[in-house]
């Protein structure tokens, strides 16, 4: 097992700081930020990339207008080692690859590097009348869905057919207004019978209507010729699928593996890649043995190019595809504490809390963990979950998962659902919110919230927003429309920002913290947790004789960190 650094990780979009990262590297430079980040987690805009904020990847070239060589270099100089993304399971409908398969459709090399939906359940489902197969309802039910209906995007070849591909996560088709002109190839039709047919047909477009379906009065003679017209201008938006079992996708991860290495990089986090493996009659959802097949795989590919890799997983606790995936030497993402210092900090208890990290430490764990971040605070990790009809515990019960998240939405946040193959509503996925919304603005609730994560084990991975308590951006989530409830936690920083919020103590103390995690050796010894009243927490570092120790109290809030570094000791008070 590969160890990663300890220290801790910044994590932020190219552009959260000012316009770009060079702005983010000024911010790095200043004397409140110096020592505090040993690592950098830098979201994908990084790369060319269309939508979903960057996991929408087009190519893996660099965004020139968000980042240079120059800023690169200039975090080497800073000591600051590099994560990115790679997203597995799909790339954008305007890479290189897909605008290939549209244009030259069944020809194309690249038919097969996507999941045709159709050639995927054959003999194991039937065609509807919009020629889609629909899988048996045995197969459909098993299906983990991430958004309703068929996780498919209808796709027009050069032929005039439709083929529908795989599209787990984004999709959206967009059509253009028709002209008069447009019509023109349409036999024995009327300058005044077009002029007619483009009002019905971009009225229909205007309000969003099913273009197959809409009145076309007295001109339905000409409907199959105008929805071919009409269906040559759509355009699409969206993450397609991409086909694992095609060795074109292998050598594309080869070449993007090789290429992120070359800019620097040391981590890479594997977002998306429990939905790589597909097979008829799984959840294609982790499918095993497939999705350690495929893993093994990409982990080869890694270690060529002196990559370690943190798959990104959510699921419920009582799977235990954490430890799974802990157990074949991979480093984890703890999706697990942002929800539970939530718990412990508004009920004042430390019970689950404490059980989560007594389990990182006793079975090893390499984590990398946080309180905000990009996506949203996860609740379906919390959850027990039955499996083989035995159900196994999660680390909150369902009624105070339930209460939690009724809390933090009562206090403005967002909801992500997960969806039945019906459409129907399953459960919740994690709440989108500010981490300090979500604690109700609280500053002294944020610093203990902080505090416990820089002494929790592993590596502290801090959200930019939440260093200067970011709240909820509602305009942003709104402007973004439907998709956009994870925009409510994304607000960008201008620099006249960062320089006002390092007046505050409350961005001062985190900062004072995390230079204490990213400096002290301590913090590279033993940890412990010691037995105290439901209400405290004690966590004790100890490394050759030097000791750093939180003390926290979770109904008053207040804390201490005693520190002793040869010989010498210091007491640090943080008190509402």
């Amino acid at each position: 097992m590969v160890k990663i650094n300890n220290g801790v990780m910044l994590n932020a979009y190219p552009d959260s700081i000012g316009k770009d990262m060079n702005d983010i590297i000024t911010m790095l430079k200043m004397p409140e930020f110096e020592n505090a980040f040993s690592l950098f987690y830098v979201l994908p805009t990084f790369f060319n990339s269309d939508l979903d904020r960057g996991f929408s990847i087009i190519d893996y070239n660099i965004n020139e207008e968000l980042v240079s060589k120059d800023d690169i270099a200039a975090l080497d100089a800073l000591n600051i080692m590099l994560k990115f993304d790679i997203v597995l399971n799909h790339l954008s409908v305007a890479s290189p690859q897909f605008k290939h398969l549209i244009k030259y459709g069944d020809a194309s090399k690249y038919k097969d590097f996507f999941v045709n939906w159709n050639e995927f359940w054959a003999g194991n489902g039937v065609m509807n009348k919009e020629g889609i197969v629909i899988p048996k309802k045995e197969y459909l039910d098993k299906l983990f869905m991430r958004k309703s209906g068929l996780p498919i995007l209808n796709i027009l070849f050069p032929d005039g057919k439709e083929r529908p591909y795989w599209n787990t996560f984004y999709q959206k088709i967009s059509y253009q207004n028709i002209t008069v002109d447009d019509l023109q190839s349409i036999q024995h039709l009327g300058t005044d019978e077009a002029f007619n047919i483009c009002e019905i047909v971009n009225t229909a477009i205007l309000e969003n209507k099913d273009l197959q379906t809409i009145d076309l009065r007295d001109y339905g003679s000409y409907r199959n010729e105008m929805l071919g017209i009409v269906n040559r201008n759509r355009s699409y938006l969206g993450q397609m699928d991409v086909n694992a079992k095609s060795p074109l996708v292998w050598e594309f991860y080869e070449e993007v593996l090789a290429k992120v290495g070359s800019y620097g990089c040391q981590i890479l986090r594997l977002d998306a890649f429990a939905y790589l493996h597909k097979e008829v009659g799984e959840s294609n959802f982790f499918n095993k043995p497939g999705t350690w097949e495929y893993l093994a795989r990409i982990n080869k590919i890694a270690q060529k190019n002196k990559l370690v890799l943190l798959p990104e997983i959510h699921a419920e606790y009582g799977l235990h595809l954490h430890d799974e995936v802990a157990k074949e030497g991979y480093a984890i993402y703890d999706f697990f504490l942002p929800g539970l210092l939530i718990h412990a900090i508004e009920k004042g208890t430390n019970r689950a809390l404490l059980s989560w990290a007594k389990e990182i430490v006793e079975k090893g764990y390499q984590t990398v963990n946080m309180l905000g971040c990009h996506d949203g605070i996860p609740v379906l990790d919390l959850k027990g979950k039955e499996v083989n009809g035995v159900y196994h515990k999660g680390l909150l019960e369902d009624a105070a998962i339930e209460e939690m998240m009724n809390l933090i939405l009562d206090r403005g946040g967002r909801v992500k659902n997960l969806y039945g193959a019906d459409g129907r509503k399953i459960g919740y996925y994690q709440v989108n919110a500010t981490y300090f919304s979500a604690l109700g603005e609280s500053e002294q609730k944020l610093l203990l919230a902080r505090a416990i994560q820089l002494f929790m084990p592993g590596i502290p991975q801090v959200w930019y927003l939440d260093i200067f308590a970011g709240a909820n951006d509602y305009e942003a989530a709104d402007r973004a429309g439907e998709g956009g409830h994870k925009e409510i936690n994304r607000t960008n920083l201008s620099v006249s920002d960062i320089e006002a919020g390092l007046e505050k103590e409350v961005v001062l103390q985190q900062l004072k913290m995390i230079q204490l995690r990213n400096t002290s050796k301590t913090f590279q010894g033993a940890v412990s947790f010691s037995e105290t009243t439901d209400e405290q927490v004690k966590i004790t570092w100890t490394n050759d004789g030097d000791f750093v120790i939180l003390d926290a109290n979770l109904k008053t809030h207040n804390f201490s960190i005693t520190q002793a570094q040869n010989g010498e000791e210091s007491v640090w008070k943080v008190c509402s």
